[in-house]
C-alpha cells in the first residue's frame, strides 16, 4: 500500500509541475505501463513496455499475474477449495488513432491485438479444465497525459488482464 501511495504522490506532483502533455508515443520512443486489471479469474497485476515503431504504431512485451480460489462441495457435502494462479507473457501491437482522427495531444486512443502465453497453476488433484497455452486477445484503450511523461491508462478487452485494466504510463 505504501508503494501505491508513493506512486500516486509522484504522479500528482509531476502533473502539477508540468503543463504540456504529448501523445501518442511516436517512432523511436518508449513508455512503461503498470497497473491492475479486472477479470473473472482474480485481479491481475500487469507491467509492460511499448516501443514506437511508427508515428501511429507501438509494439511491446507485457506480463501479468493473478491468483484466485474456487470452492465446491463434493458428493458427501464436504467443502473443497482450490487455489489457482495465472502468469501471462504477452506481446502487443497497437494502432494509435490520434493522427487519423485529429485527437488532442493530451489524449491517446488506440486499439490492437495481444498474443500471450498463459501459464495456469492449479493443484494436482484439481479436475477442472484449466490448462496453459497461447491466446490471442483484442484490446481498445486510451490514455490521458496530464504531463509530458505521465498518463492515466484505461483499457478494455483482452490483453494479459482479460476483462481490462487501469494503470499509469510513464514515457522514458
Amino acid at each position: 500500500m505504501k508503494i501505491i501511495t508513493s506512486i500516486c504522490c509522484v504522479v500528482f506532483l509531476n502533473a502539477f509541475t508540468s503543463l504540456q502533455a504529448q501523445a501518442p508515443l511516436g517512432k523511436g520512443n518508449k513508455q512503461l505501463n503498470a497497473g491492475f486489471g479486472f477479470s473473472s479469474w482474480g485481479v491481475p497485476v500487469y507491467a509492460g513496455i511499448d516501443f514506437g515503431i511508427h508515428p501511429d504504431v507501438t509494439i511491446g512485451p507485457q506480463v501479468s499475474f493473478r491468483s484466485y480460489s474456487e470452492k465446491y462441495r463434493d458428493n458427501n457435502g464436504n467443502r473443497i477449495g482450490y487455489s489457482h494462479s495465472i502468469f501471462v507473457l504477452g506481446f502487443n501491437g497497437n494502432y494509435h488513432f490520434n493522427s487519423l482522427l485529429n485527437i488532442s495531444k493530451e489524449f491517446d486512443f488506440y486499439a490492437g491485438l495481444t498474443l500471450g502465453y498463459y501459464i495456469w497453476s492449479s493443484p494436482s488433484e484439481y479436475l477442472g479444465n484449466r490448462s496453459s497455452g497461447l491466446g490471442l486477445d483484442a484490446q481498445i484503450g486510451g490514455r490521458y497525459f496530464f504531463s509530458d511523461q505521465w498518463a492515466i491508462n484505461v483499457e478494455f478487452g483482452g490483453g494479459t488482464a482479460s476483462g481490462g485494466k487501469i494503470g499509469i504510463t510513464y514515457k522514458l
